[in-house]
């Protein structure tokens, strides 16, 4: 595993490189439709600021986040519309601030969260270092679907590796998205980082096996490509039905993406 508190600088950085790369779009590119369904670049942004937000309150008062997560209906497409509309009529650069903002809250209450304590989310208590790992999740696929609607080709450093962690983390959530029980089989990362360097990660000894790319690993659980896009393998026939559901967050699946939509890589 890689260090904690590196995570949280982690966090910082992969938000400046997602900023600098909406900092310059003009008004008229916000508005442009993503690859995401009824999102506009402005509707990433949005998504992005509302959930930096709930993380700095999760981190710096859990009692204001539990209150906040009781009013939560039970339909999580309601959820995310409600939390993000209150960014959209805002102007871009206006939008810009806030985001920021709000993600310089969110990595300094993470960052100042006491080692071993736990911080409320939506799903169940997690470390503060694991929530700025979901914070990088987020980064990572909202930042893609942005990248790939400007025509923009990302350039990936080894930080991803705590994406990674998080991905074998949470390997389950694909099967909990869509009601089935995860099964007792064990799987084994094979992975090439950006840098060339190889990492292992998950049961060395499991004979169910996924192996490739570390950024196309990355890129599935964030359902921003599809599979027959990406160049991992997979060894077992449950590391096989893994690669059709994987993703590293819980709520619907959605549709993702259509093979053959992005280049193979």
């Amino acid at each position: 595993m890689t260090a904690p508190n590196d995570v949280f600088a982690a966090l910082v950085d992969d938000g400046d490189d997602l900023d600098r790369l909406v900092a310059g779009l003009d008004d008229a590119r916000w508005a442009l439709e993503t690859p995401a369904v009824g999102w506009t670049i402005a509707h990433q942004v949005a998504h992005l600021t509302a959930v930096f937000g709930m993380a700095a309150t999760a981190a710096s008062d859990p009692a204001a986040f539990n209150a906040m997560a009781a009013r939560l209906g039970p339909n999580f497409t309601a959820n995310v519309t409600v939390a993000m509309a209150k960014y959209l009529s805002d102007p871009p650069p206006v939008m810009l601030a806030r985001w920021r903002s709000g993600r310089a809250d969110a990595a300094k209450a993470l960052a100042e969260v006491p080692g071993g304590q736990l911080v409320p989310w939506l799903v169940r208590p997690i470390p503060a270092p694991v929530l700025a790992m979901a914070g990088m999740m987020e980064l990572f696929g909202h930042g893609q679907d942005i990248a790939d609607t400007v025509g923009v080709s990302r350039e990936h450093t080894d930080r991803i590796r705590y994406l990674v962690e998080f991905a074998v983390r949470t390997w389950d959530f694909g099967y909990l998205a869509r009601g089935l029980t995860p099964p007792d089989a064990r799987f084994r990362f094979e992975l090439t980082a950006p840098s060339g360097a190889r990492w292992a990660l998950g049961s060395p000894d499991a004979t169910e096996v996924i192996a490739g790319p570390a950024v196309d690993l990355c890129l599935l659980v964030t359902r921003r490509r599809h599979r027959d896009d990406l160049s991992l393998r997979a060894t077992g026939t449950e590391a096989d039905r893994w690669l059709d559901i994987a993703q590293a967050y819980r709520g619907p699946a959605g549709p993702g993406r259509a093979p053959g939509q992005f280049k193979a890589s």
